[in-house]
């Protein structure tokens, strides 16, 4: 299996772009799953005041401003099972976990807590697929559209490049999906393995 994605196969697509594109073909995605694969270790979102609170040093304030997203987070759930759709999230995650990781596993156990399955894989369970490098932050729209969701170095997102190939599309539902069967639901790993952790310092 190939584990890389060809850019000049797909349409690159600048963020404002890919949003309204990603936002056109989930809506129109009926009794089929959606994927997304998250791999990096690091990503800078900016206008999240949780995050501001990580970046800060402020952990109990990241973690509560959390809760200002579950009301959000379960109509989007509810919106997905009213087309049939549930969105599916698998989380790849080297130990320890970095403090951005850590922080963003607290959000992926709250998408849970409200009807969005997300699961974590240890990144050695697919240490034959990174063979040449990382996986790519991908994310399937059913059969209708695939996505490798692009960022700096820094991890700012850029936008993405958009692919339609069907075979394309069941390649990368089928590699996700079956390391989504294997892996440990969010909400068990962070009562194993994030719970104990101290809270961690400010960003540099």
């Amino acid at each position: 299996m190939l584990f890389r994605l060809v850019h000049s196969d797909g349409l690159r697509l600048d963020r404002p772009v890919y949003r309204a594109h990603f936002k056109a073909h989930k809506e129109q995605v009926r009794d089929r799953p959606c994927w997304k694969l998250e791999r990096r270790k690091h990503f800078e979102e900016r206008g999240d005041p949780s995050r501001d609170a990580l970046r800060r040093g402020d952990w109990a304030d990241a973690i509560r401003l959390l809760e200002d997203d579950r009301a959000g987070l379960l109509r989007t759930a509810e919106d997905d099972r009213r087309r049939g759709s549930t969105f599916h999230r698998l989380r790849v995650v080297e130990e320890p976990p970095t403090p951005y990781l850590r922080w963003e596993l607290h959000a992926l156990r709250m998408q849970a807590e409200c009807g969005r399955p997300v699961r974590v894989v240890a990144a050695d369970a697919l240490r034959a697929a990174e063979r040449d490098g990382p996986l790519p932050e991908v994310v399937v729209l059913g059969d209708r559209a695939l996505y490798e969701v692009l960022y700096t170095d820094e991890g700012r997102p850029t936008g993405a490049v958009a692919f339609t190939d069907p075979e394309l599309v069941a390649h990368w539902t089928d590699f996700i999906a079956s390391a989504y069967a294997s892996a440990e639901d969010v909400r068990s790993y962070c009562d194993r393995a994030v719970a104990r952790l101290t809270a961690p310092p400010p960003e540099g």
